[in-house]
């Protein structure tokens, strides 16, 4: 299967915001591994549009030398919270433009492009058109003010910047003038009946596929892919001065991305995995604010150019911190690199996990709760399973296993658990498999409080008995180690440490550890401190980050 994430935007940093997908997207990804399946992982920047050309002309730099930059400050931070991209491209590459034009050229000879003049806005102080996103005003449906010229935020209605009531400039506050501009149109309309297949087959939740209802029942418009220069990306072959729009090239990027991986890797080609009857899976995570893009033009887009449609594409919600949305001012607008700063990713990681379920529901990152889960549920469930038997192990057996379990039993039950757990996470419940496992992690520290090995070590003569109880509570600790190692592999990595084992699989659970030397045992995690989180709040505060278009 080949997965794939929203693609950040190259004209500011990598946020909370992102890493709720990257988190969400790269778990799934793990235990699909865990598992043992193939499950190729893949992102890239996405770099054109009127954005990354005037943050450039601000710098003082060419919009390449911009994405260049930035690309690896996103590569940096996302390997920071160990998401494990099998690639992260860029979408200002050979492969990107070669297959936008293979599209468009495909697409064109169908007849599912169209040509026609079209009144837009246009700065008169700044001598440019406007992108739908540099014109705010009120929205024309709703009613909700200060909305994008593209999308209402609070009602989800899509519209021109002509459309908005008092549409202004966001470059110069000046309200825009409406110019005649011949513009390319991709007919969308053409895919209907084959759309409203894909959207009821099963592959969007149900809540996701109601919303796209509303869309059909409104009509399908025509899609504007041009934008007039100046703009950065890629020229529209026979059309000067014409580029296709970033909402075009930019989910193409996902195909480029996996095109230069197959460059590298001999085991993959690239038609199989995209070529029309693909026997292989397709999966999206996007962000609910980009469901139209991914679950309307794109199936359209690829099915009219001669390629698959996705298998699924799942959608989340939106973050807030505390109730609210990001903000700079409260210093909750959180990069990547800032958090890292201070805090352990997998800090993050599983807080996000413990509250995700497959459902668009907007996801709110409570601090208070962050630092209390993370501290009650790693540290005094997981983790401490493990120190409270590594201390006997190691004081009296020199860190060896006993050769049996003092309760089979037990640790059967937990091995069990492994075939719902793995439905939840496939299911993307993370939530509801994070509340099972650590249920299990209390009936095993539940099990030592009862076994008592603090007690029985004061006899000699029952030595064996407290080696037998804790290899059982090791081997607990290791099956809910299997269980949590998608949601917290660096934490994963430094327990398989010392249990002194290879890297564990899914299937590994259904065994037990035993007659084995475990290494020293040092602590795999430390808690949380509220001024660990309000160091990062405070560092976020002074954060300059440029607004940032609804990213791909």
């Amino acid at each position: 299967m080949l997965v794939t994430s929203a693609l950040p935007y190259a004209n500011g940093p990598i946020h909370l915001g992102h890493l709720l997908e990257y988190v969400q997207a790269d778990i799934w990804v793990r235990y699909q591994r865990l598992r043992g399946l193939e499950c190729i992982f893949v992102c890239a920047d996405d770099t054109h549009g009127t954005p990354v050309m005037l943050r450039a002309r601000q710098e003082g730099i060419s919009p390449e030398a911009l994405i260049e930059r930035m690309a690896v400050e996103h590569a940096r931070d996302v390997a920071g919270f160990f998401i494990d991209f099998d690639n992260f491209h860029t979408t200002h590459s050979e492969e990107n433009r070669r297959l936008v034009e293979t599209i468009f050229k495909r697409l064109d000879e169908r007849g599912h492009i169209v040509r026609r003049n079209v009144r837009q806005a246009y700065d008169e102080r700044e001598h440019m058109f406007l992108p739908d996103r540099f014109v705010r005003g009120t929205c024309p449906v709703c009613r909700t003010a200060d909305q994008y010229g593209d999308s209402c935020e609070n009602c989800g209605a899509t519209y021109s910047p002509g459309e908005l009531i008092d549409p202004v400039s966001v470059l110069s506050g000046t309200a825009p003038t409406l110019r005649d501009s011949e513009h390319l149109f991709f007919r969308l309309g053409d895919f209907r009946e084959m759309l409203h297949d894909w959207v009821h087959g099963g592959r969007l939740h149900p809540s996701v596929t109601r919303k796209l209802d509303e869309w059909f029942a409104e009509g399908l418009k025509d899609w504007d892919i041009s934008r007039d220069a100046p703009y950065f990306g890629f020229e529209i072959p026979g059309a000067p001065g014409k580029y296709f729009y970033v909402w075009l090239d930019a989910p193409v990027g996902y195909m480029a991305s996996f095109e230069h991986l197959c460059a590298r890797r001999s085991d993959l080609d690239f038609e199989a995995f995209w070529g029309v009857g693909s026997d292989k899976e397709l999966y999206h995570f996007i962000g609910k604010d980009i469901i139209y893009f991914h679950s309307l033009f794109w199936p359209a887009v690829l099915a009219g150019a001669g390629f698959r449609t996705p298998t699924a594409v799942y959608v989340h919600g939106f973050l807030t911190v505390d109730g609210q949305k990001m903000s700079k001012s409260r210093g909750t607008f959180i990069t990547a690199r800032t958090y890292l700063d201070h805090l352990q990713p997998d800090y993050l990681r599983y807080y996000f996990a413990a509250k995700l379920g497959a459902g668009i529901d907007d996801f709110d990152l409570n601090l208070e709760d962050f630092v209390l889960r993370v501290n009650a549920d790693l540290v005094g469930k997981f983790v401490n399973i493990a120190s409270r038997c590594a201390r006997f192990l190691a004081g009296s057996f020199d860190n060896r296993l006993a050769a049996a379990l003092d309760t089979p039993a037990l640790h059967a039950e937990l091995a069990a658990a492994g075939e719902a757990i793995g439905e939840l996470y496939r299911a993307r419940e993370y939530g509801r498999a994070i509340r099972e496992i650590m249920a299990l992690a209390d009936r095993a520290n539940r099990y030592i409080d009862e076994r008592k090995p603090w007690v029985l070590a004061r006899d000699a003569g029952q030595a064996d008995a407290v080696q037998a109880i804790c290899t059982t509570g090791i081997n607990l600790f290791r099956i809910l180690l299997i269980y949590l190692k998608p949601v917290v592999p660096s934490l994963a990595e430094r327990a398989e440490a010392f249990l002194n084992v290879e890297p564990l699989r899914w299937e590994d659970r259904q065994s037990a550890l035993t007659a084995h030397r475990l290494n020293e045992f040092k602590p795999l995690l430390m808690r949380m401190d509220d001024t660990d989180v309000a160091a990062v709040i405070e560092a976020s505060r002074p954060d300059l980050v440029q607004p940032e278009r609804a990213r791909l």
